[in-house]
């Protein structure tokens, strides 16, 4: 019997990317036209839809209409979590959410007090639909008036591309992602706007809804505004520097239309995974940078991976108390527990190991550089779905590597912590002190 709620909800995910996986296999998940790719071309797909990554070994207008509902769907159920999903659908049929639920419940969206989480998996779903909506809403407004768009295409691509942005997965209906809006605001800002309220994180979302006066927030709300903040100005701005005379990306186009996708190729990054420039054609300064951004992700409990902003934040704030010689870790006026300190540690090394390990294989396996292998590891883990173009040239063993990565990160954080936090324990001794030399 599985008792650790994590493992239930790893094998929840496993089991949609499996259902997923022969969904896709189906004769009529592909145009007639179009080749049948394999087994793993369906399983790397499904994996990428349900971690919300967007990593792809295939165009996706290889996908019928029916194929593409099904990544739609798994996009939909993988970033509100599978088992957030099971516990509203059980809330909505019998008015009663059962103890291992909301256990489960807890360990995806990072809840704290269990005996809200009826209250909260509900706040989730309201916010969930009316953020989709109303993006879906904007961009249907605008595409329906296009020429060559009509209302029914407006209409679908409008959904879908709401519900892909909201949920970070970066998948788009259009081969070159959005590089043909990268000049129309009108689609660019909205779908900004929806991915970055959903890298946000739930807990941030429910606890904004309920205390709308900032001295009422809690730290961690503090934490993410503060770091998210920083990272919207600081990554659309480098951006632009690094890529102002590129002529593969930014060199050719006018001033405002360079600021506007350094600005949207600035945020992307962090969670999103969609593209209005030429990634591969990016100089290796900023394709680094964005490698930081991937690793880096957003916040905590959200559609995003990577090693999230408060972690990032946490480790900032005790090597600055190191340097600083203080023997507390303070951040807003707030002392941080030494337990979280640790953990804080503990999963960026372990996630700076994933992905340079990563890295490191597609490199010894493959033609492509470092630079090329590491951006696309940090791709993966962080659940972004930015490529340089190496993923469909890949051998199926690195294919194979990027799978268990994503999934990795889309649930390491999750079972991760969880697994530290179970472990917690207080022993009745302690060892005699030595120092060791540092440095």
């Amino acid at each position: 019997m599985v008792r650790n709620p994590a493992q239930l909800v790893l094998a929840a995910f496993v089991s949609l990317i499996a259902l997923g996986t022969l969904l896709l296999r189906l004769p009529f998940a592909f145009d007639a036209g179009a080749s049948h790719p394999g087994w793993l071309d369906s399983l790397f797909w499904a994996t990428s839809a349900t971690t919300v990554t967007g990593l792809g070994t295939v165009e996706i207008s290889t996908f019928s209409l029916f194929g593409e509902l099904v990544l739609l769907a798994l996009i939909q159920v993988g970033g509100f979590g599978i088992m957030t999903i099971g516990s509203v659908l059980a809330l909505v049929t019998s008015r009663r959410v059962g103890l291992r639920q909301r256990m489960l419940a807890q360990a995806e969206i990072g809840a704290i007090d269990i005996g809200e989480l009826r209250s909260l998996i509900a706040a989730i779903a309201r916010i969930t639909i009316a953020v989709e909506g109303s993006i879906a809403l904007l961009l249907f407004a605008h595409l329906a008036t296009t020429d060559d768009t009509d209302v029914g295409r407006a209409a679908y691509s409008s959904i879908f591309h709401g519900i892909s942005a909201f949920n970070n997965a970066g998948i788009s209906l259009y081969s070159d992602s959005l590089t043909r809006f990268a000049a129309d605001p009108l689609v660019i800002f909205p779908i900004t706007i929806s991915f970055v309220i959903g890298g946000l994180g739930f807990p941030f979302l429910v606890e904004l809804r309920r205390r709308v006066r900032p001295r009422l927030w809690s730290l961690h709300a503090r934490i993410t505004l503060a770091m998210t903040a920083v990272l919207l100005v600081l990554g659309p701005l480098l951006v632009l520097i690094a890529e102002w005379t590129n002529p593969g990306t930014l060199g050719p186009m006018g001033v405002w239309e360079k600021v506007q996708a350094a600005w949207f190729q600035g945020v992307t990054p962090r969670t999103a995974g969609f593209n209005t420039i030429d990634i591969g054609a990016q100089r290796e300064p900023t394709l680094n940078f964005m490698t930081a951004l991937m690793f880096i992700g957003a916040g905590p409990a959200s559609t995003s991976g990577g090693i999230k902003v408060t972690t990032f934040a946490v480790l900032g704030a005790a090597m600055w108390a190191e340097t600083r010689g203080h023997t507390d870790v303070n951040v807003f006026r707030r002392r941080l527990p030494n337990d979280i300190v640790r953990q804080a540690m503990t999963v960026a090394l372990v996630s700076v190991g994933v992905v340079f390990a990563t890295a490191v294989t597609l490199t010894a396996i493959s033609p492509f550089q470092l630079t090329d292998t590491l951006f696309e590891a940090a791709s993966a883990f962080g659940t972004v779905g930015l490529s340089t173009g190496i993923t469909a040239a890949l051998p199926q063993s690195g294919q194979l590597v990027l799978i268990v990565v994503m999934l990795i990160g889309r649930l390491g954080p999750i079972t991760f912590i969880t697994a530290l936090a179970l472990r917690q324990r207080v022993r009745v001794y302690r060892f005699a002190e030595e120092r060791p030399i540092i440095g």
